[in-house]
Parts: C-alpha cells; sequence; structure tokens
C-alpha cells in the first residue's frame, strides 16, 4: 500500500455536503484541502456501474488535471426491496432540469416501494468508495457501509440527500435528525475513512 506522504489534497466533488464532511474528518492530519470546484475542473462523465469504478473516475480525472493527490467519494444508497437501486444513480435520481431535489427522489423511492408492497422493515445502507489517486496513475480504494432501513415521512433537516429517510440499525434519529458529529462517527463515509486513516494516512497520525 502506498503511503501519503504530502501536505495537499484535491478532494474531487462538487457536492458541499460530502466537501463538508470529508474536510472535517482530514482536519486532524493538517492536510491543506482543496477542492475540485475550487480548482475549476470540470466534473468528469461517471460512466462505470459500480460506486469504484466511478470514485476512480473521479479521483484520477482531479488527479491527473492537478498533479497532486486526489481523493475521490463515490457512494449512495442500496434499497434491497428495490434490487439495489438506486445505487451509483443515487444523485441521478434527484436530478432536475434545476439541479437536484433529493426530497423529490425520497419520495420517488417511497413511491416505488409502496407500489410493490415492500414489507417492513424497508431494509436499506448506505455504500460509500473512496479512492485516494496519485498524478502517476496509481490509486488505493477503500470502501465502507451503514445498515438501516427507511421511514416515512421525511425526518429532520441537519444531513444531505437521503438522510431524512435513512435509521440507521439500533438508533431513533434519522441520519436527517442526527447530531452531525455523530452520524459522522457512524456513517458509510466515516467506515471508509478508517479504513483509509489505517492505510496510506497512517504516518500523519497524531
Amino acid at each position: 500500500m502506498r503511503m501519503f506522504d504530502g501536505d495537499t489534497l484535491v478532494l474531487a466533488s462538487h457536492n458541499k455536503g460530502k466537501l463538508r464532511e470529508i474536510a472535517e474528518l482530514l482536519t486532524p492530519f493538517g492536510i491543506k484541502v482543496i477542492s475540485a470546484g475550487d480548482l475549476g475542473f470540470e466534473e468528469p462523465d461517471e460512466t462505470e456501474d459500480s460506486f469504484v469504478g466511478n470514485a476512480r473516475i473521479k479521483a484520477h480525472f482531479a488527479a491527473k488535471e492537478s498533479g497532486l493527490p486526489a481523493l475521490s467519494d463515490d457512494s449512495g444508497i442500496m434499497v434491497d426491496a428495490l434490487g439495489g437501486a438506486p445505487g451509483v444513480y443515487t444523485a441521478d435520481w434527484a436530478e432536475t432540469p434545476n439541479g437536484r431535489d433529493f426530497p423529490m427522489a425520497m419520495k420517488k423511492v417511497w413511491d416505488k416501494l409502496e407500489a410493490i408492497n415492500a414489507p417492513e422493515p424497508r431494509t436499506a445502507r448506505f455504500c460509500c468508495t473512496l479512492c485516494l489517486a496519485w498524478p502517476d496513475g496509481h490509486d488505493e480504494i477503500f470502501e465502507g457501509t451503514v445498515e438501516g432501513r427507511l421511514v416515512w415521512p421525511m425526518r429532520g433537516d441537519l444531513g444531505f440527500g437521503f438522510d431524512p429517510i435513512f435509521l440507521p440499525d439500533g438508533e431513533t434519529e434519522t441520519f436527517g435528525e442526527m447530531d452531525p458529529a455523530k452520524k459522522q462517527g457512524m456513517s458509510h463515509r466515516a467506515d471508509a475513512f478508517r479504513k483509509l486513516v489505517s492505510g496510506p494516512f497512517k504516518d500523519l497520525s497524531k
């Protein structure tokens, strides 16, 4: 496994919610974080049908364009009764001509579950794949998940994406209701980050 030995990292994402969470998770390591959006990079087309494939596209694009190591996050929600959908197309389900509308996307998911009379609990999981890529083409992959079920109506406005309808196992609050610090400690992204931190970032731990 290649170790990260720099002091600057490009976050290959334009999603402000992801950027906020990832920047906070990286704070203890003394790394200067620059987003792909700050550098004016376009978002590359995500043409793969897996989280790993799309994470690689984004990280390698940002690393090549910037000449710096880049970290990407490809994540989404997989609903068992819908055969794992929306999965890698989670953000696509929220697309509208005026931008992403996640309340609309959450209602779409729930309506589909109602249409097939899916039994309770309507189990689902958030999945996260992190790709740390270097300009020379090398990369390291880290995957994380958090299990739970979907609830309706939407609850809470502290998260983003599908957080208001996702109730993690063993909890009474959705990710949309949960204190962000608590969510970050148990989320799919935190799970993947723990693996990243114990790998390429291990030497930076304080």
